[in-house]
C-alpha cells in the first residue's frame, strides 16, 4: 500500500491519539527503561509549543491506519538553518518504507524553510550489547552522520551513598569560600533571572557539540520567562540551585533538575554550569549536590534521574559519577545536511 503523510494540528485529538501510541510503541521497544509519559503530559506538550520556535506536526499512514510519527522544531530566533527532527514509526511496521517518506516529508519542510540540516537525538544501546540500534541504522542508511557521541548516565535514588554524598558536599564547600548557595522552584528570583540567561547562552559555547551545525543562542531575562511560562503550562516541576559570588551578588553557576507533571518516580537531570571566571572552585559539583537533595527532599516518590552528556565531556561525567550516576545508554545526536 502507498504512504501518505500529512500535517495535522494540534488541535486534532485523534491525530494526537495516533501520535502518542505510535511513540509509545516505538519507546516500549527502543528505551524501555525511559518513562513515555502519558497522553494527558503529551497533550500539555502539544498545547504549549517551546517559545521562539515553529513546530511542524505529521502522520504517516498506510491504508489508513497512522503508522508514522513525525515532529519538527524549527527554531525562529537563532539556529536558523537547523531543523531539530522526532520521527517514530509503530514497531509493528517498521522496515516497510514508513520512515523514508516521514523523512521525505522532513526534508520538504526544511528546504520549504531554507534550513540546511536536520538533527535527531538518536536512541543507543545499553552496555554490553553489541548491536547497532534501529535508529542509528535509519540514520546512517540515509545519509546522516552521527556528529556528536553522548552518553545517558541514570542516577538509582535508593542505592545513594549518603556518607560518600556528604563527604563530597563538604570537600566542595571548603574549596567556595565566598560563594553562597541559593535554591528556587519554577520561575528564577528576580534578582538573578538576567545572570541565569547569561548562563543559559553560554550553553553551546561551554557544552561539547562535536559536529553539530548549531551556534550559541541569543537568550536574555525576557527568553527566560517565556521559557519559564510554557514550562509551566506544560506542568513540568523544576528544582534549581545556584551559586551567588559574594563580592558581586552575582549568580554565576546553575543547576536544574526537571520532572513531568505525571510520572513522579523519574526525573531528568538538564543544564549545570559554571561561569568560567569562577571555576575551580568546585562550585559545578557543590550545586549539583545541594539541588540534589532538594529535589530528594520535595519528590518522595522519586526513585530515578536521568542525564545526558557528550561523550567527551570529561568534566561533568566526572562529576556525575562521583554523584553515582552509571552507564545506561551510549547514543548520539545524528546530522544530515541537505
Amino acid at each position: 500500500m502507498d504512504i501518505a503523510v500529512a500535517p495535522f494540528d494540534p488541535s486534532d485529538e485523534a491525530a494526537l491519539d495516533d501520535a502518542y501510541r505510535i511513540r509509545v510503541a516505538a519507546q516500549v521497544v527502543d528505551t524501555p527503561d525511559v518513562p513515555a509519559g502519558d497522553r494527558a503530559e503529551f497533550g500539555l506538550v502539544a498545547a504549549h509549543p517551546p517559545y521562539g520556535n515553529l513546530i511542524h506536526r505529521a502522520l504517516a499512514r498506510r491504508g489508513g491506519e497512522a503508522v508514522g510519527y513525525l515532529w519538527l522544531r524549527l527554531p525562529q530566533l537563532d539556529n536558523t538553518s537547523t531543523v531539530l527532527v522526532e520521527l517514530f514509526v509503530d514497531p509493528a511496521h517498521r522496515r516497510r518504507g514508513v520512515g523514508r517518506a516521514l523523512l521525505a516529508h522532513a526534508r520538504e519542510v526544511a528546504l520549504g524553510h531554507g534550513r540546511k540540516h536536520l538533527i535527531a537525538e538518536v536512541d543507543g544501546v545499553p552496555p554490553g550489547e553489541d548491536r547497532q540500534p534501529p535508529g542509528a541504522a535509519f540514520a546512517a542508511a540515509v545519509g546522516a552522520q552521527a556528529a556528536l557521541p553522548m552518553v545517558r548516565r541514570r542516577l538509582v535514588t535508593t542505592g545513594l551513598d549518603e556518607a560518600a554524598l556528604t563527604a563530597l558536599h563538604e570537600q566542595a564547600r571548603s574549596r567556595a569560600a565566598g560563594y553562597r548557595t541559593v535554591a528556587w522552584r519554577g520561575a528564577a528570583p528576580e534578582e538573578y533571572v538576567a545572570d541565569v540567561a547569561r548562563l543559559e547562552a553560554r550553553l553551546l559555547v561551554d557544552a561539547p557539540t562535536g559536529d553539530l551545525a548549531m551556534e550559541a543562542e541569543r537568550v536574555d531575562a525576557a527568553r527566560i520567562r517565556e521559557i519559564e511560562r510554557f514550562q509551566a503550562l506544560r506542568g513540568r516541576r523544576r528544582y534549581h540551585l545556584g551559586a551567588v559570588h559574594e563580592q558581586t551578588g552575582r549568580l554565576v553557576a546553575w543547576t536544574m533538575i526537571q520532572t513531568g507533571p505525571f510520572t513522579n518516580w523519574y526525573a531528568s537531570q538538564e543544564i549545570t554550569i559554571v561561569d568560567p571566571a569562577h571555576r575551580g572552585h568546585r562550585l559545578g559539583l557543590l550545586v549539583k549536590i545541594e539541588n540534589l537533595r532538594q529535589v530528594l527532599a520535595q519528590e518522595p516518590e522519586l526513585r530515578v534521574i536521568d542525564t545526558w552528556n557528550a561523550a567527551v565531556n570529561d568534566h561533568m561525567v566526572n562529576i556525575n559519577e562521583q554523584l553515582g550516576y552509571r552507564v545506561a545508554e551510549s547514543a548520539a545526536d545524528w546530522q544530515l545536511t541537505l
